[in-house]
């Protein structure tokens, strides 16, 4: 076993880590789990298993017991009534309800959608689609020399024509986060409506709906040390009112006649079918989790590993770093193809993303074909980062670099 030198108090909470050689730095993509979080999924197999709202038997109101004091866990997470959560299978979800089942019904010919260059697909392809459908017409915010967020653009390019501005909270190649409240400000002073990716912010950040003030917000289970396939849309009481569910099915209707049907108030008209019940449970104590950690004990680990990080990378001649990196690094070995870099770097047990991580708009921007990305929680430490600079090295080695 190597030698970790610092020591880190959280690590023997996530099984998959605890007593392992291998050094995961993709949590952007997915954090790992703790015990409790998978402990809770198998508890709720063996002792509760049953559908949701539906059985007046004593097993199934326990679940549906469960599945909403999930709701409302998450309610007091980020600061927002239980009625305005709604349970999906993740931010993707979340977003493309948000364009097919509001933004279509609000834009026409002509009509403008601001996003930035930084998005993730998941918040750019939804939009080009329903501007595709609706004859909107997308607006890009480009970013500062620095490569941070350009409000100055923003504040230009937002106009009368401007509808939906959708915008990620935290970026998950470059680590920015953007000023949510700020923008929503903005936004809301032409009569817009503010959709936020929250993906990458809600295990990172502090969530508070009422002082963001933005209409949407949508973020995933599986990257807050959650199970995959749950997610939340969050959105406010009066917009969901009159937003159309884009799924239909059984439990989200109140009648049912031959030739039309009404349909429950939200959250439940939008949660169509048997739900992620054990997901939504597991989120629950992925949040008691992070409460128990802190959020700002979170935060604390994301910048210093983040400093720490591009210290040590920034010792080694030929490495080009991107952003601004909260809990992100982004970098490229000159010379060497990423995709190689992280094959090299897999051989010293180091996970690690390479590719152009579902923002090909923004690489194209950079002027890069896709880079490498270490990603930090709270189950890495120094000793993680060393390893990582002491693979680097290698690697420039072995290539001539």
């Amino acid at each position: 076993m190597r030698e970790r030198s610092v020591k880190n108090n959280y690590k023997a909470d996530f099984p998959l880590l605890a007593n392992s050689d291998l050094i995961y730095l993709d949590s952007a993509a997915t954090s790992q789990k703790p015990q409790c979080v998978i402990d809770a999924l198998t508890n709720y197999y063996q002792t509760q298993n049953a559908n949701v709202h539906r059985a007046l038997y004593g097993l199934g109101e326990a679940a549906t017991a469960e599945y909403e004091q999930a709701r409302k866990k998450v309610a007091g997470f980020i600061n927002s009534e239980a009625d305005e959560v709604i349970f999906t299978k993740g931010t993707t979800q979340g977003l493309n309800w948000i364009a097919n089942g509001f933004a279509e019904q609000v834009l026409k010919p002509g009509d403008e959608i601001l996003i930035s260059i930084e998005e993730h697909h998941s918040n750019l392809v939804p939009w080009q689609i329903i501007a595709q459908k609706t004859g909107a017409k997308l607006v890009y915010v480009y970013l500062t020399a620095d490569l941070n967020f350009d409000y100055a653009d923003f504040e230009v390019k937002l106009n009368s024509k401007t509808k939906i501005v959708a915008l990620h909270h935290m970026s998950n190649v470059l680590g920015n986060i953007l000023d949510i409240s700020k923008l929503a400000e903005l936004t809301h002073n032409f009569g817009a409506y503010l959709v936020v990716d929250g993906a990458q912010a809600a295990a990172h950040t502090v969530l508070d709906m009422k002082k963001f003030d933005c209409d949407f917000y949508a973020f995933s289970g599986h990257k807050m040390f959650g199970p995959m396939g749950i997610g939340v849309l969050f959105g406010k009481r009066e917009l969901l009112a009159k937003m159309q569910p884009v799924e239909y099915g059984g439990e989200m209707i109140n009648e049912v006649s031959e030739q039309s049907a009404d349909f429950k108030a939200a959250p439940l008209k939008f949660e169509a079918g048997t739900q992620n019940v054990a997901g939504a449970i597991g989120l629950g104590v992925a949040i008691d989790y992070l409460k128990q950690v802190g959020i700002t004990n979170i935060e604390k680990v994301d910048l210093d590993l983040s400093k720490y990080a591009k210290n040590k990378l920034e010792e080694i001649d030929g490495i080009t770093i991107y952003g601004h990196n909260h809990g992100i690094i982004s970098f490229n070995l000159d010379g060497v193809h990423p995709h190689d870099v992280a094959s090299f770097l897999d051989a010293d047990d180091l996970c690690l993303r390479a590719g152009h991580h579902c923002a090909e708009p923004l690489m194209n921007y950079l002027k890069i074909p896709a880079c490498l990305r270490a990603s930090f929680s709270i189950y890495n430490d120094y000793s993680d980062v060393d390893a990582l600079a002491n693979s680097l090295k290698k690697i420039k080695e072995f290539f001539g670099k």
